[in-house]
């Protein structure tokens, strides 16, 4: 199981709800993907409500992450291969 803090991430959004992240992702992400809960991203298991949708610019991946006792946060994380991963998904 993976670790949020083992990341090199810059925070996007903070304490947002579900609704809100869904909302910011599509608006500003235009290549964006929805997955359901449970997708693991750099090991680390998406809370939400479905679709919960991850979006893409340029070699970074922008997806919500729920930390219990701390909220919902949007975090961008450099992943390339996260990226090719949510592509081969797709088709």
């Amino acid at each position: 199981m993976g670790c949020v803090e083992s990341l090199k991430y810059e925070v996007l959004l903070r304490h947002c709800s579900f609704r809100e992240y869904r909302e910011y992702i599509r608006k500003n992400y235009p290549e964006n993907y929805d997955v359901m809960p449970g997708y693991r991203i750099f090991d680390l298991a998406l809370i939400g409500v479905p679709p919960i949708p991850i979006g893409v610019d340029g070699d970074h991946v922008i997806f919500p992450y729920t930390k219990p006792c701390h909220g919902t946060f949007v975090l961008r994380v450099e992943g390339k291969e996260e990226i090719e991963r949510l592509k081969r998904m797709k088709k």
